[in-house]
């Protein structure tokens, strides 16, 4: 039987008539924290003798004075008291190199501070207040996907997002404009045709790219058995009718086809796996373009609807290939390289670009089409009725909760302006449009009851808790057994709440919390920001680097799915790897694409510290960077930001790298960099840790030496613990686990919420701990707590000034 969460804030809430999860066996933080408790005079004069020599009105180092703090209430300043809480915890305060007091004696601090926070937030919690949230780009996807069952790209259409606390859904971040929403419309006009189809398409053109970096040597997944390279998309067709598809090469440095010496290679186009074309690639080629860059089909005729298409080269041969040196086919971030006397090479394809239609047939019936008409007029009189039935219906689907006969009133008018213009189905496509035009599509708006006073806490309406659950958990909207539930009163309740919560974490679709909340939690995106050395890293590619992504995405994923401790982040003696990644950690015994579960007997690859992507996107890319690590380390694990360099400092590059005939390590390099005063205070804390991951390469392969002298991991953390490589940097971040169990929550909360998370928030988040470690410390627990707290299932009135304390 799982047990309940029941801490002091949930208490609260009890007390606010909010009902359920509430157990005997649940201990509150504040319980504890008031038998640690000290002497509030003891604890001042603690405060003053070890931290206001720097935190005071003068000094103001960290922008923090103490002056005038006092432990005994520190509710007068809370966000103050969060600040210093989180630093005693970490073990960052006093810093090393000062006169520190007792470690027990930081820890009975930290706790009283605690203490009275837990219990003030028992008598008066506050789940804070949220903005509107608008559709995101993966959130607009989603939607449209789980309306139509089409795949757009968003980015086409919708601006770039900003990320915020390390998310792109923080609602304070996603400001409006006109034409922010001219873009929203502009997408609802190419939805709406996608989805019902457009006998009057125009000819236009989507060309679909493949990076540089991708190797073309091997079977791309999605094309045809026999073949090598090239590219597989789901392309939708607006009409039935003539396309032409159209193929781009890469060039050599010559201007000339890249990789093909003599004769000729043959390229395959097909559609849903059925050949349509066969084209002919020569260096030399005479007609058509000279350079034999692009070659193009005739017209084909596909019909309407999401499609796939593939275009990859016909195998020519397999097997090892004999050079005077390895081929360096793997990549093309450098095409200078690989086309030289006695190396291999093959063509690639840099784009495909599919044009249409020419010449208009009609629209087949589509699998948008079928989920859109679920009836068929046949005579004038049956539309009306059919058209409301139709609205209704994706209407209520799309705006994420049920819809009345007046809604269904005023969307008819654009039914009939469509109608008027091109019958029936021009009606409906109009009307759908207007739908995802709509404000109740766009944003996800959460209603305020009537009478609700300034400042008052509310229950959030059953509906809206449903949206914010499934975007929370599934990132798209709410599946019809929730709204179900919503409608019949389940989600009010906790047991309800819970039932669902737990049930959306078993479906498939909760893998969300894998490839959007820990993707952005971890920072995955900034893989696309780097790009090994060719020269340096020749056999690096594209897909190795999404396999990189897809292993970090795997072992969150089964954190979750398998309810492990959320320790297992850090410390999972398993990964998941493919045959090309198994490779290029050293692991023997894989074979294919396929991902595989693999037991790590090197400790020092264990968790999250010994992913490739990790170790990739915190390095440049001709060189590590152990700042870079260690930042990513404080900023993303600990939850400790260190504040941004001064101006003027001079980079790593331009310390000097050669000491006579002899180059320098970076450690050697960052020691000299450390000389100016400015920088040494941050990088004290900073590079220790990065020092310690660098026996791990730009790629996140293991080294031994750099520029042929031994790598030196060994340091010392903040809080002068000795670190000695990724194992033992590990071994130290565990041995204040709650540190890393916070942080995780709180982003937990910050993504689940679209808001900041506030020091107001911070004793749910150390009920959600607590609960969490007394019951196996597992992942579930901690989403759970999220779900079950005050912040996620209520709200506050707006007051004068939205969001001031509430004591």
């Amino acid at each position: 039987m799982n047990a309940p969460l029941l801490g002091p804030v949930t208490a609260g809430l009890i007390l606010l008539g909010v009902t359920g999860w509430v157990g005997s066996d649940a201990l509150g933080p504040s319980a504890v924290h008031d038998e640690r408790g000290g002497n509030a005079a003891d604890l001042n004069a603690l405060v003053a003798e070890y931290c206001v020599r720097c935190h005071n009105e003068r000094r103001l180092r960290g922008n923090l004075s103490l002056e005038g703090f006092d432990v005994g209430t520190p509710e007068e300043s809370a966000d103050i008291a969060e600040r210093m809480i989180h630093k005693l915890r970490a073990g960052m305060m006093p810093p090393v190199g000062v006169r520190r007091p007792p470690e027990d004696s930081l820890d009975v601090l930290a706790a009283s501070l605690e203490s009275r926070l837990d219990e003030l937030a028992l008598d008066n919690p506050n789940p804070g207040r949220r903005s509107f949230q608008r559709l995101n780009r993966a959130e607009y996807e989603a939607s449209i996907e789980d309306l139509f069952g089409i795949r757009i790209d968003a980015s086409a259409y919708l601006p770039t997002e900003t990320l915020s606390d390390n998310f792109d859904n923080i609602a304070d971040t996603q400001i409006l404009s006109a034409t922010l929403l001219e873009s929203y419309m502009r997408a609802a006009a190419q939805v709406s045709r996608d989805a019902v189809g457009d006998v009057f398409a125009a000819p236009s053109t989507t060309v679909y790219k493949v990076p540089k970096t991708v190797s073309q040597v091997d079977h791309v997944e999605g094309t045809p058995l026999g073949t090598r390279g090239g590219i597989s998309v789901t392309h939708n067709f607006p009409a039935d009718g003539d396309y032409v598809f159209e193929l781009d090469m890469h060039p050599s440095p010559d201007g000339q086809l890249f990789g093909l010496t003599a004769g000729t290679q043959t390229m395959e186009v097909a559609v849903n796996g059925e050949r349509v074309a066969l084209l002919e690639l020569d260096r030399w080629m005479t007609e058509g373009d000279p350079t034999g860059l692009r070659v193009e089909t005739p017209p084909i005729h596909v019909r309407a609807g999401p499609q796939q298409v593939t275009a990859a080269f016909i195998l020519d041969r397999e097997g090892p290939v004999t050079d005077l040196i390895t081929p360096l086919d793997f990549t093309l971030a450098d095409p200078n390289m690989g086309v030289g006397y006695g190396v291999t090479t093959v063509p690639h394809l840099r784009d495909l670009s599919i044009s249409g239609p020419f010449v208009v047939t009609g629209v087949s019936d589509t699998p948008a089409r079928r989920r859109i008409f679920s009836c068929r007029p046949t005579a004038p009189d049956e539309e009306e009725p059919c058209a409301r039935e139709i609205i209704g219906s994706v209407a209520a689907e799309a705006f994420r909760r049920p819809v009345g006969g007046v809604e269904v009133d005023e969307l008819m008018f654009f039914y009939e302006q469509g109608r008027e213009q091109g019958g029936f189905e021009i009606g409906i496509r109009n009307t759908i449009w207007a739908i995802l035009s709509s404000p109740r599509f766009i944003f996800r708006l959460e209603r305020t009851p009537e009478g609700v006073e300034p400042g008052e806490i509310y229950q959030l309406d059953a509906i809206d808790l449903a949206s914010r659950l499934s975007f929370f958990l599934w990132a798209t909207p709410p599946d019809d057994e929730l709204v179900r539930a919503a409608q019949d009163g389940d989600l009010g309740d906790a047991q309800g709440l819970e039932r669902q919560a737990r049930r959306m974490l078993a479906d498939p679709r909760a893998e969300a919390l894998a490839t959007r909340f820990a993707n952005q939690w971890l920072r995955l995106q900034d893989l696309e920001k780097i790009n090994p050395d060719a020269q340096l890293y020749p056999y690096f590619n594209h897909q190795l680097k999404q396999a990189m992504e897809r292993e970090t995405e795997l072992l969150f994923h089964t954190v979750v799915q398998e309810d492990r401790s959320v320790l297992d982040l850090l410390s999972a003696d398993y990964t998941f790897v493919n045959e090309q990644l198994a490779a290029h950690y050293g692991i023997q015994g894989v074979t294919g694409d396929d991902f595989v579960r693999v037991t790590l007997e090197d400790e020092n690859r264990r968790g999250l510290l010994g992913h490739g992507s990790i170790l990739m996107m915190t390095s440049h890319g001709d060189r590590t960077s152990p700042v870079l690590r260690g930042k990513w380390v404080m900023e993303v694990l600990l939850g400790s930001p260190p504040p941004p360099p001064p101006p003027a400092v001079p980079t790593l590059e331009e310390t000097e790298s050669n000491e006579g005939a002899r180059q320098l390590t970076t450690r050697e390099r960052l020691e000299m960099h450390r000389d100016n005063p400015a920088c040494m205070s941050c990088h004290r804390v900073i590079d220790p840790i990065g020092l310690a991951l660098d026996n791990f390469d730009v790629t996140g392969a293991w080294r031994i030496k750099e520029n042929l002298n031994p790598i030196d991991p060994r340091g010392e953390l903040y809080d002068g613990s000795p670190i000695e490589g990724p194992a033992g940097l590990r071994a130290v971040i565990l041995r204040r686990p709650t540190v890393f169990r916070r942080t995780l929550a709180r982003n937990l909360m910050a993504y689940a919420l679209g808001r900041r998370v506030e020091y107001y928030d911070m004793p749910t988040i150390r009920e959600i701990e607590s609960h969490a470690v007394a019951n196996g410390d597992g992942m579930t627990h901690y989403i759970l707590g999220v779900v079950m707290s005050p912040a996620f299932r209520m709200s506050r009135g707006v007051a004068l000034v939205d969001d001031a304390p509430q004591h």
